[in-house]
């Protein structure tokens, strides 16, 4: 499923109007009746109180049509306006209008005793306050009705976003309306899926308002929900170099875990062939519980970590694979460091780097820009702060946007981990991924996601479908060790021993997997 931007949302809705004459009218009745339908359906209307409150743009509008529909199938809506009704323009005025003419109570909001009351009184809440452009602070009166919301412990229906959410980055803007039910218009917006905007949503109701197919599947839609690929068949008659085989240069003295898990979780998700270029200490630690891995020791420096001069045996070793996995434990010395960056510009396969690889190249970004080969990079905001050049809390507030740019600048895939994280390539596109869990932000699990990534090329996926299937596998590994285990104590090593029966129940239940992971979101 697309999902849109703010401003693409406005452009589709002028290009319903203008281009195929379906009038403002229409779209605000057919998203009132989304809100009604999903509110008759989990909660009930007839005989039924609600505190509907209104601001005085399309949002509000969208909240008069609900009330209306309430009214017709014999509930009791009470109208709250938020600003002034003079504000009101097209089919919003309109609706104000019939409203006015009903037996429908309406309030001006002068403050927020004027709300406290009716919330009380209530049993269910329609929030219709702000729309998906706010874009300033929540403050005032409009603040204290939202904090009313929140504690009022009534069910809280949100009219396209919840109020106080930045419809393009998900941000709380200073407060925001904690809904039990949301139902989105045309698409979901980029605010409904981040977080915390995500979790401000409650259930996510998608209804399209009769746009044309056309106009909300455009490719112009650069934006979309990460649905991963269907596995192809294992061959019955394949060997260990049939399903991938991949060479992980990682691993320094007292960094053991991360080569482990990236090594030995490319195995457990179906590669072939682990080879693992590492110093002698760390093939020793490693090796009681991943004998499976090939090892390939490396010479050191007086640190321990990787010498440049294995720089010429890595290449070498590098033309024999398929794939390169560089970085997961690498330490930060900079004999190593430079080594990482020689490594980069010389290998003539795909190469993912990851974890201090990352910050080995965030030095010299250019030793990217020209490879021939696939490039992905797999960054957590810190990593992705080194090589956009941008600050923690900026990358927050527009990750979509950075990930985009970086990626286009550097010609890489790039996937920025975190909570729902993001998948973005050089053309533009950008994919949400919605499997994993609060559990997973443990150390080890983003060596694991290497792995994983890795397997998927391996069993014969493009570059570019293993990356976003990688992601979501080892999300929905993670979701099946929370089921198990619960939340919190997730280790890197549960996953990673939930990587085979993730892949197992994905070929098998594919669809119902897909479906299940998405369930949160609903198309009316």
């Amino acid at each position: 499923m697309k999902v849109a931007s703010v401003n693409e949302m406005q452009n589709m809705d002028r290009r319903a109007i203008e281009k195929f004459g379906i009038c403002d009218d229409l779209l605000m009745e057919n998203a009132g009746l989304a809100v009604y339908s999903v509110i008759l359906n989990q909660f009930g209307i007839e005989g039924r109180t609600f505190a509907v409150i209104c601001g005085s743009g399309n949002n509000g509008g969208d909240g008069l049509v609900v009330a209306r529909k309430i009214h017709s199938m014999g509930g009791i809506p009470r109208v709250f306006l938020m600003g002034s009704s003079d504000n009101f323009r097209g089919a919003a005025k309109k609706n104000f209008k019939i409203v006015k003419k009903l037996p429908i109570e309406i309030k001006s909001v002068d403050s927020s005793r004027v709300v406290k009351k009716g919330i009380e009184e209530c049993d269910c809440v329609v929030d219709a306050i702000f729309g998906t452009g706010l874009a300033r602070e929540v403050g005032g009166v409009y603040r204290e009705v939202i904090e009313l919301i929140n504690r009022s412990g009534k069910t809280i229906f949100s009219v396209d976003i919840p109020s106080g959410i930045n419809g393009d980055t998900g941000e709380v803007m200073g407060s925001a309306v904690n809904a039990n039910y949301t139902v989105t218009f045309g698409l979901p917006k980029i605010g409904n899926l981040l977080y915390p905007g995500y979790n401000h949503c409650g259930r996510l109701y998608v209804c399209h308002i009769s746009f044309p197919y056309d106009l909300y599947s455009n490719d112009s839609l650069k934006v979309e929900i990460n649905t991963p690929c269907v596995l192809p068949d294992r061959k019955e008659d394949g060997h260990k170099g049939s399903f991938g085989d991949v060479l992980f240069i990682a691993g320094a003295s007292y960094y053991f875990g991360a080569p482990y898990f990236s090594a030995l979780s490319f195995l457990r998700a179906g590669g072939g062939y682990s080879r693992l270029a590492a110093p002698q200490e760390v093939i020793s630690a490693v090796a009681s519980g991943g004998s499976e891995i090939v090892f390939v020791p490396q010479r050191t420096t007086g640190s321990g970590s990787i010498a440049l001069d294995n720089k010429e045996d890595l290449l070498n070793l590098s033309h024999n694979v398929d794939m390169v996995v560089i970085g997961p434990g690498l330490s930060l010395d900079e004999e190593t460091q430079l080594l990482v960056r020689e490594l980069v510009k010389n290998i003539e396969k795909p190469v993912l780097i990851d974890g201090d690889g990352i910050t080995a190249i965030s030095k010299e970004m250019s030793c990217i820009e020209k490879r021939k080969y696939t490039t992905v990079l797999t960054p957590h905001p810190g990593e992705m702060s080194r090589i956009s050049g941008k600050s923690i809390s900026e990358i927050a507030r527009d990750r979509i946007k950075i990930v985009r740019n970086m990626s286009h600048k550097y010609n890489a895939i790039i996937v920025l981990k975190g909570a729902h994280s993001l998948i973005g390539y050089p053309d533009g596109s950008i994919y949400i991924n919605l499997s994993g869990n609060s559990g997973m932000a443990s150390a080890g699990s983003g060596d694991v996601l290497t792995g994983t990534i890795a397997a998927m090329y391996g069993i014969g996926l493009s570059l570019e479908e293993a990356v976003r299937t990688g992601v979501f596998m080892h999300g929905f590994a993670g979701d099946i060790a929370a089921a198990d285990k619960g939340e919190d104590g997730i280790t890197a090593r549960d996953i990673l021993e939930c990587l085979p029966g993730a892949v197992k129940s994905y070929r098998k239940n594919y669809s119902d997997i897909i479906f299940n992971c998405y369930n949160k979101i609903e198309l009316i």
